[in-house]
C-alpha cells in the first residue's frame, strides 16, 4: 500500500520536489512518476481515490507519497505546501476547486504550476466560453503552463490563452517496460503462429463504442472464418455483453501489469470510441506489436495510427465502416499483419516515460 505522509517527519529526497494534484492515478501516471523518481526528484501526490472508473491499485514508488484525496483537506494542502518548497505543481485540469485555490496561491509565489489535460477543441458553449476567457489570460491566474497529451490537445491549450512556449507534450505515456518487455518474442512466436483475435480493453460502457463493436461483428460474423473478439473491462454493459454474439468472449477487469499477457493471443486492438480524448490504450498495444483499428475521435491516433500502414481509422459511430475495417483486418495475409505491429512497436517509441517526465522538468524553476 501506498504509504501516507506524517507532515512533521519530512525529510527531503531531492533537490527537485514536485506536487502531483491529480484525479485518478493509473498505471500510465505511475510510469512518469517513476521516470522523475529515477531522477531523484521528490514526489507529493494527491489523488482521487474515491468513485474511480477503475479498480487499479496503486501500489508505491520510491520517493513518493500518495495523499488520498478524501483524507486532505484544503487546510492539508495548505500545510503541506507551506512546509515544502516545490519547484513545480501538476494539477490535473480545473474541475477540483480546492486544487484551484492552491494553484492560485502558488502562483502568486512564482512556483511553476502546470495544468495537464486531455480535452479536444469541440467548440461547443462551455469552450468558447473558455476561449474567451483564455484571450484575457484568465487561466494564468492559476497555471504557469498547459501540459498536453498530444496535437489535439495543443489547439485546445492555444485557445485558452497559452503561448506555445508556455505549452508541454507528453502529459501521458504508457508504461513501456511493462508493454513493450516481450515484444520480441511474442513477435518471434508470431511468426509462427498468427493469433486471429480482435481485442478491446476498457471501461464497458457506451462512450467507449462497444454496441458499435458489437454490430459490426454481427455483420461480418459469417465472413470472418477462424477470428474472433475478446472484451476486457467492467462496466455498466459487462451483463448486457454475455451472451452477446457467438465469436465474442468478454472477460473482467485485469490488472496493467497482467494485460501484456493478453497480447500473444491477440492479433488486432480495436477502440471504436464514440468519445476519447486521448486513449492510452492505443500507446500501449502500439508497444506491444499490435495492428491497431480506432475510431476517428481517438486523440492517440494522431501519435499512434498512420491509416493504412500499421492499422486503421473509421468515423466514429458507424459500424458498419468498422466492420469495413475489420474484414480489412481478417483479408490481410499473416505476414503482412505482423510487419504492421513491428511499426505499431516503432511508432510507440515517439513518447516515453522519460520524455513525459523530461518535458515536465524543462519548467520546473530550480
Amino acid at each position: 500500500m501506498a504509504k501516507m505522509y506524517e507532515f512533521f517527519k519530512h525529510e527531503s529526497r531531492g533537490s527537485l520536489k514536485v506536487l502531483y494534484l491529480y484525479a485518478e492515478v493509473m498505471s500510465y501516471t505511475l510510469a512518469t512518476l517513476r521516470a522523475l523518481a529515477d531522477k531523484d526528484v521528490e514526489l507529493h501526490v494527491v489523488h482521487w481515490d474515491t468513485r474511480k472508473l477503475t479498480p487499479f491499485e496503486i501500489g508505491s514508488i520510491p520517493g513518493a507519497t500518495f495523499y488520498p484525496r478524501s483524507k486532505m483537506s484544503l487546510q492539508h494542502m495548505q500545510d503541506l505546501v507551506r512546509q515544502i518548497s516545490f519547484n513545480a505543481v501538476v494539477v490535473s485540469g480545473w474541475v477540483d476547486k480546492d486544487y484551484l485555490s492552491i494553484a492560485r496561491v502558488l502562483r502568486r509565489k512564482n512556483v511553476a504550476v502546470v495544468c495537464g489535460f486531455d480535452d479536444q477543441w469541440h467548440g461547443d458553449t462551455k469552450q468558447q466560453l473558455a476561449a474567451v476567457l483564455g484571450g484575457i489570460r484568465f487561466f494564468h491566474r492559476y497555471f504557469s503552463h498547459a501540459w498536453v497529451a498530444g496535437a489535439p490537445q495543443y489547439a485546445y491549450a492555444r485557445r485558452l490563452g497559452f503561448d506555445h512556449r508556455e505549452i508541454i507534450y507528453d502529459l501521458y505515456s504508457a508504461d513501456l517496460n511493462l508493454f513493450a518487455e516481450d515484444y520480441f518474442r511474442i513477435h518471434a512466436e508470431k511468426e509462427n503462429s498468427y493469433p486471429h483475435k480482435f481485442l478491446f480493453v476498457g471501461r464497458l460502457h457506451e462512450v467507449k463504442g462497444i454496441m458499435s463493436l458489437v454490430s459490426a461483428w454481427k455483420t461480418i460474423r459469417h465472413e470472418c472464418r477462424d477470428w474472433g473478439v475478446c472484451m476486457i473491462g467492467n462496466g455498466p454493459l459487462r451483463d448486457k455483453l454475455n451472451g452477446v454474439s457467438e465469436g465474442i468472449v468478454c472477460k473482467d477487469f485485469v490488472q496493467p501489469g497482467l494485460l501484456p499477457n493478453e497480447v500473444a493471443a491477440a492479433g488486432c486492438l480495436v477502440l471504436p470510441s464514440r468519445s476519447e480524448p486521448w486513449g492510452v490504450v492505443l500507446h500501449e498495444f502500439a508497444a506491444a506489436g499490435l495492428p491497431i483499428i480506432c475510431s476517428d475521435v481517438c486523440g492517440a491516433a494522431s501519435a499512434f495510427v498512420v491509416d493504412g500502414w500499421n492499422g486503421y481509422t473509421f468515423r466514429s459511430l458507424d459500424a458498419d465502416a468498422l466492420a469495413e475495417k475489420m474484414l480489412k483486418i481478417i483479408e490481410t495475409d499473416d505476414a503482412t499483419l505482423l510487419e504492421m505491429g513491428r511499426r505499431s512497436h516503432q511508432l510507440a517509441g515517439k513518447i516515453t516515460p522519460e520524455t513525459s517526465a523530461a518535458n515536465l522538468l524543462s519548467v520546473a524553476h530550480r
